[in-house]
């Protein structure tokens, strides 16, 4: 496994302010899919969206469970359409790329790799706003996607290379049966 791979972390945080009043038994829960290469990286992420998005600082919440989402079809080969913001040299600008692999999170850590070459932005810069999985063929829009999903392709095997017949035999012959 590779150290800087990205697993599909499900964050569920509970508000402790909300927790301690009486008034109300059910208090609202917070839920996020996080993209991270470990737990502590999860909730950490976790918290700062929760503290731009809802004004929630992690002294007045609790995390209360922590899951990794595994693919429900792991062996299928899946387009996926990845929304994202990322803050560059000269401003924050925001993109949409497509990506072709077997789950969710393979396409999140390949945008990454390709955000870091193309663009050179870092884990830190890059806020990934949607994942979503491209069902039908016709809503690919990138060429690179397009061109993978034709329904007679091939691909060239260059430099084949006949195996002749071996002369001499690696273990010595078996005469019973």
């Amino acid at each position: 496994m590779d150290p800087a791979a990205v697993f599909n972390t499900s964050v569920f945080a509970i508000p402790q302010e909300n927790r301690r009043k009486w008034a109300e038994p059910e208090p609202k829960l917070y839920r996020m899919r996080i993209f991270a290469p470990n737990d502590v990286v999860a909730k950490s992420r976790f918290w700062y969206y929760l503290r731009h998005l809802k004004k929630m600082k992690k002294s007045h919440g609790e995390i209360v469970s922590l899951n990794i989402i595994s693919e429900a079809k792991p062996l299928k080969v899946k387009n996926f359409a990845i929304w994202l913001r990322y803050n560059s040299r000269s401003g924050t600008h925001n993109m949409v790329k497509e990506y072709r692999a077997l789950s969710r999170a393979e396409a999140v850590e390949s945008m990454y790799q390709d955000m870091a070459a193309r663009h050179r932005s870092r884990f830190r810069d890059v806020q990934i706003l949607r994942v979503a999985e491209l069902e039908k063929t016709a809503d690919v829009r990138r060429p690179y996607i397009k061109q993978l999903l034709q329904k007679d392709l091939k691909f060239p095997l260059p430099h084949r290379i006949t195996k002749s017949k071996a002369w001499y035999a690696a273990n010595r012959p078996s005469t019973w049966a």
